[in-house]
């Protein structure tokens, strides 16, 4: 038995790992590459196996990095079943047939430009027709249900509060000498979330493989973030300027949302906030359908008839002719998707407001190398979009503590709760961090790390079986 990483080695996005057990093989994630044309060419490559032998996928949740690529799997030959959690499946639906239209609006859009250079160009990277395709292949698990997706493969999806329906799996491996336990931790989420829980912890794992985003760095301590959120709205008040917010259609939004309505409430704000993103708007819907996700706050509100998602100064756009008329706004709040500002209508917002000085731009969620969003909180003064270069004179704010993904404390203490396993995979971190958290979980814990490059390979060995050791 072996496990290959297949993507997010040494870096954020793309997470894919292919493990060849005794009588089947099947991956866990297949996400798409972000960030510049050298991220978009990868995802055109070869995959390293054959998707038609591919018996299953495990997806640890639903956000385009570790989703994105399996209408492209399904469209070359994969036509097995896609495990994951209920809220996952439904996010996970809605977020792959955004994607595909995403792809097939660019693909239009460069074959315009390439006819009229006399050049050629290619197709989408896959269409709505395989996105629908793929969500005929979901099946829902609930959490903390043991499912056997083949002989000898047991999983279990265990909350990883990261966003909704986020999952780290503990999977256990059979072969002829006796089983590997492994351990996924996809993304794991920074506790004190609003509305999700905080992310269950595993006791055990032969094999860890663990995600390293932000290890090298604490989350900002310096004032909560509700609390920066409701200052930089003031500051734009004061200035009639616009805050324009690059958020996740999925997770960051539904709690942008949350601390706006209370921070609206408590300072008796009446900004206007639009959020300008169908998808943020689905999603949002979605949540409401999955409670059971909540967390006790969450819980508490809707038991006293509170409404999470909605409050007076909230308004959600549907069309493009909506979102183009807050181009003409002014001293309003927008939160739109990309959430690193590389697609989608966050990019024609940015265009209309980054030149203006009384303008702030929030970014509140990690940004890969070579993004748009990572760009401006490097300090670039100039940046092209949609091909018109734009000076950046809006002022450009980070707030951590509204990040979804653990920091390098955090994800320490994630790992304390295990005893030590024989071999640790730091992946879906940039090499500064992984190799951070590397150093910290061997000086800290003890534990042997290793940081893949990519398509490396780890025998995976059998134990002996242990009481207990494998639910029932």
């Amino acid at each position: 038995m072996q496990l290959q990483v297949c993507g997010a080695a040494r870096e954020v996005t793309g997470s894919c790992y292919l493990i060849e057990a005794t009588r089947c093989q099947f991956l866990v994630d297949c996400g798409l590459h972000q960030g510049g044309a050298a991220e978009d060419a990868r995802n055109r490559e070869p995959f390293p196996f054959d998707p038609a032998d591919i018996d299953f996928v495990l997806l640890t949740h639903a956000h385009i990095d570790h989703s994105g690529l399996l209408p492209r799997l399904v469209s070359e030959g994969f036509g097995g079943p896609i495990y994951a959690t209920t809220a996952t499946v439904d996010l996970a639906e809605i977020m792959l047939l955004d994607s595909a239209h995403i792809q097939e609006m660019e693909a239009e859009w460069r074959q315009r430009k390439s006819r009229r250079a006399g050049r050629r160009a290619g197709g989408p990277l896959y269409t709505q027709e395989d996105a629908q395709e793929t969500a005929r292949l979901f099946q829902g698990i609930r959490y903390d249900e043991v499912t056997e997706p083949a002989p000898g493969v047991r999983v279990c999806f265990r909350d990883a509060g990261h966003i909704l329906g986020s999952a780290v799996l503990e999977m256990w491996l059979r072969g002829e000498g006796g089983e590997a336990k492994l351990v996924f931790s996809g993304d794991v989420g920074q506790p004190g979330q609003p509305i999700i829980r905080d992310p269950e912890s595993v006791s055990s794992a032969d094999y860890l493989v663990m995600e390293s985003t932000y290890g090298d760095r604490v989350h900002d301590g310096g004032g909560d973030a509700k609390t920066q959120l409701a200052e930089i709205i003031e500051q734009a008040h004061e200035s009639g300027g616009n805050v324009i917010i690059p958020a996740f259609a999925v997770g960051r939004t539904q709690e942008l949302i949350y601390f706006l309505k209370e921070i609206c409430e408590e300072r008796g704000l009446d900004t206007q906030t639009y959020v300008d993103s169908p998808l943020a708007v689905q999603a949002t819907e979605v949540f409401r359908r999955h409670r059971e996700s909540f967390d006790e706050d969450a819980m508490e509100l809707i038991a006293n008839n509170g409404p999470i998602f909605n409050f007076p100064q909230l308004h959600y756009t549907q069309s493009a002719d909506e979102s183009r008329a807050l181009n003409d706004r002014r001293g309003i709040v927008i939160i739109s998707a990309s959430g690193m500002a590389e697609a989608g209508r966050i990019k024609h917002h940015l265009k209309h407001n980054l030149w203006r000085p009384e303008a702030h731009v929030v970014i509140v969620g990690y940004q890969a190398h070579g993004t748009l969003g990572r760009r401006l909180l490097e300090g670039e003064k100039r940046v092209r979009i949609f091909g018109e270069e734009i000076r950046v004179r809006a002022t450009i704010h980070e707030i951590t503590g509204l990040s979804a993904h653990a920091d390098r404390e955090q994800l320490l203490a994630w790992a304390s709760h295990l005893e030590r396993p024989r071999l640790v995979l730091l992946t879906h971190g940039e090499p500064q961090a992984a190799f951070s958290l590397q150093k910290l979980l061997e000086e800290k814990l003890d534990f042997h790390v290793l940081v893949p490059t990519l398509l490396e390979s780890v025998a995976l060995a059998e134990m002996k079986p242990e009481t207990e050791r494998m639910p029932s």
